[in-house]
């Protein structure tokens, strides 16, 4: 039965890329400001996936809005919190691998929603992109996702490295940063089909002053916070 449900939601979530990806072409056309209808795909996708495989979310934490850019740095555990946290923190872009950009559909919404793409062989063109880019982001009042793992870990596992981009972006622009804690890869494991009931829990914490700090002090305070709020 688990797996009929699993099937049943990416027949629904493919078909639904298809429709917000061809839209997105259009879109791309328009100023910024009229981009946002596309992360109605990640909100119909958090609908599916309860619908269909009985996924529930709880957001657990800090709650306010926010009134001008930060930096979001997340846990990678499956593809379920790009899709909830690129419109729950909308507007922002998200750091990603360029080869995403070429998938059709799914590609040309990214791209429509000024995602930073990076090219993973080359480390240090990528990290001097991602600091221009993402200060480049933030001056455009664009808030930026930053995935610091690089990978997505499995649910349970030590968590790995964090590199330190998304505290260059943060101090270099003055903005705070905000982690974000889940456990997503629980129900939602990464190379796999099988989709498991049950609750998402999302810790979302306070803002983080970036401010007299250096980068790789606030990335170790970041890295402790998220690993001991993953439910």
């Amino acid at each position: 039965m688990l797996v009929i449900r699993s099937v049943f939601f990416y027949i629904g979530y493919v078909l639904a890329a298809i429709f917000f990806g061809t839209l997105a072409l259009p879109l791309m056309l328009l100023p910024y400001r009229y981009r946002g209808i596309i992360t109605a795909w990640n909100r119909f996708s958090i609908f599916w996936l309860s619908f269909c495989c009985d996924i529930k979310v709880e957001v657990r934490g800090y709650t306010d809005d926010l009134d001008k850019p930060v930096v979001v740095i997340a846990n990678h555990q499956s593809s379920w919190e790009t899709l909830f946290l690129q419109y729950h923190f909308h507007p922002i872009a998200t750091i990603l691998k360029k080869e995403l950009l070429y998938i059709p559909f799914m590609g040309w919404g990214l791209q429509a929603l000024k995602s930073i793409a990076i090219d993973r062989s080359n480390p240090r063109k990528a990290i001097k992109q991602v600091r221009q880019k993402g200060q480049a982001r933030i001056d455009d009042g664009i808030s930026v996702l930053v995935f610091p793992q690089g990978t997505r870990q499995q649910y349970g596992s030590d968590g790995g490295s964090y590199a330190r981009s998304g505290a260059d972006i943060a101090i270099a622009a003055g903005v705070p940063i905000i982690p974000v804690a889940h456990n997503a890869g629980q129900l939602w494991p990464p190379h796999e089909l099988i989709k498991k009931p049950g609750t998402l829990v999302v810790n979302i914490g306070a803002p983080i002053s970036t401010e007299d700090r250096n980068s790789k002090e606030l990335t170790a305070e970041v890295r402790n916070w998220i690993e001991t709020n993953i439910v």
